[in-house]
């Protein structure tokens, strides 16, 4: 094998074995994953590596994928595997608790999310009007009451407890979220090993492996609070030049723009095949 696709098939398989941790608590089988390798391998021939000014073929797929010309027509009929309405859900949700954080309009005197009634001018139904399109508020109220992000006063007023939105542990959303943001990180990786450096997108890491186990939670406060205050201000910006937040905003296509930041915790013994430079930062 060569030491290209060598080290293709090592970095396959960490990334498989967090993922079959998951779908083994799930019940999920590997003919079930077997299934979905395949749909997702014809997938990406077809809309991906097709001969410029020809139209894909089942047979060109098929030399591609390595499958028979019969499984991929079996396949290529099959409609894609796709949960757009978990991920409208996701962004609405988090659209309306980035607009309570930094709207004045629904701050308090301090420049804190202030407690909002249901209805009227300065409501939680007027927030989610700004924020979240054609979302009922009623809705929109249960959902966030749901995941915990707010409560209700005693009055029946909404107070904001959260800064962001995380679905519930265990919960379909939560899954949800491993497939778009696993998705978002390995699309960055693949630019950044397809394209020049002049090109690449911000991709970062820092990692020590040999801290006293006494200081994690320390690190875990730190992180939080650090990581937390950089996606404010980058969420700030994205509202100001995003047209669903700010409608006026001029320009041509649209992307899916953003910045994740995600915890690294590990036991040293399960690290010991990885580098063991104290520091890394990769790009």
């Amino acid at each position: 094998m060569e030491p290209r696709n060598q080290a293709v098939v090592t970095a396959i398989v960490r990334i498989l074995k967090p993922l079959v941790r998951i779908l083994l608590r799930h019940g999920i089988s590997c003919p079930a994953v077997e299934e979905l390798l395949r749909r997702a391998y014809v997938e990406v021939a077809q809309e991906e590596f097709a001969v410029p000014g020809r139209k894909q073929s089942t047979s060109r797929i098929a030399v591609l994928t390595g499958l028979s010309r019969k499984e991929v027509a079996r396949l290529r009929k099959l409609p894609p595997v796709e949960q757009v309405e978990l991920d409208e859900r996701y962004n609405r949700a988090a659209r309306i608790i980035s607009g309570w954080l930094r709207d004045e309009d629904f701050l308090d005197r301090k420049g804190d999310p202030d407690i909002l009634p249901f209805d009227g001018p300065r409501s939680f139904s007027e927030l989610v009007r700004r924020y979240s399109g054609d979302m009922t508020p009623r809705a929109m109220a249960d959902e966030l009451l749901r995941v915990g992000a707010m409560e209700t006063t005693p009055h029946g007023e909404f107070r904001l407890t959260a800064r962001g939105y995380v679905p519930m542990a265990g919960d379909e959303e939560k899954l949800q979220v491993l497939g778009t943001d696993t998705r978002d990180l390995i699309e960055t990786i693949d630019h950044n090993i397809t394209h020049p450096p002049a090109q690449a997108r911000f991709q970062r890491k820092v990692l020590y492996d040999n801290v006293p186990v006494e200081h994690v939670r320390e690190f875990e406060r730190l992180a939080a609070r650090l990581g937390q205050n950089v996606l404010e201000q980058l969420d700030e910006w994205l509202a100001r030049h995003d047209r669903d937040s700010t409608p006026g905003v001029q320009g041509t296509g649209r992307v899916r723009l953003g910045l994740g930041i995600y915890e690294i915790q590990a036991p040293a013994e399960a690290s010991i095949h990885e580098d063991t430079s104290d520091a890394t930062a990769d790009s």
